[in-house]
């Protein structure tokens, strides 16, 4: 089984651009899963099973979803496997734009669509600076200059990645898409021993117990304050 992680910013057209690939991989009798990692709440899963896509979602909660998803991502293999699937996706919204859901070695795609502001690509850290392939979707709604200046800020945050324009909508570009997250894609039985491409968010502090009291006598553990006295 072969297995790429999906993440980016709420909205960006992760699960249109999903659902229109894996149509282009039952074509070629690709058997494919998906795990939908999100905090809250998600419905997503009901738009995959009606596309007649193997789905199963996790909801982190009150827990950080990186480390949701790496306290979760060996079951979830082994989940894939027992489907025997061809190919699993793991799609995980990078909601603090910190998320860093990849793995070394394991195929890696940040999505970040072009209406989401021409610093966005600054704003955004490990999800995209690490992303083996980024998918710039909704290019349709811009012309064609902001695209290209759009993908430039993109190139400039993450140069080695590979970059594809896709109409989540129309499908435009998925097959393409397709070709390259199984291209070189080493197929796995297990994700034990291997390692997060960055180091999840680390805040263990008053707050991450419980506490809501405000002011520095509530305040123990790991707490970054706001040099005031920079000029």
């Amino acid at each position: 089984m072969k297995l790429i992680t999906v993440s980016g910013p709420p909205s960006s057209g992760k699960t249109s651009l999903i659902i229109k690939t894996v149509e282009s991989l039952k074509a070629q009798n690709i058997k494919v899963g998906i795990v939908k990692f999100d905090c809250l709440y998600t419905d997503d899963d009901i738009l995959y099973e009606k596309a007649g896509i193997l789905v199963k979602k996790g909801l982190s909660g009150s827990v950080c979803p990186d480390h949701f998803f790496a306290s979760n991502i060996e079951e979830v293999v082994q989940w894939g496997k027992t489907n025997n699937l061809d190919l699993l996706i793991t799609e995980s919204a990078g909601l603090c734009n910190r998320c860093s859901p990849y793995l070394k070695d394991i195929k890696a795609v940040c999505v970040i669509d072009n209406l989401s502001g021409i610093n966005t690509p600054k704003k955004i850290g490990p999800m995209l600076k690490l992303a083996d392939i980024v998918v710039i979707t909704k290019g349709d709604i811009v012309s064609q200059a902001e695209r290209e200046v759009f993908a430039s800020r993109v190139q400039t945050v993450n140069p080695k990645a590979a970059i594809i324009h896709i109409n989540g909508l129309t499908g435009q570009g998925t097959y393409e898409f397709g070709s390259l997250i199984m291209d070189k894609n080493e197929e796995i039985d297990t994700v034990i021993e291997r390692k997060l491409r960055f180091p999840l968010p680390s805040a263990v502090c008053s707050y991450c117990l419980g506490e809501t009291r405000i002011g520095n006598n509530y305040q123990l553990g790991n707490i970054r304050k706001i040099n005031f006295e920079e000029q």
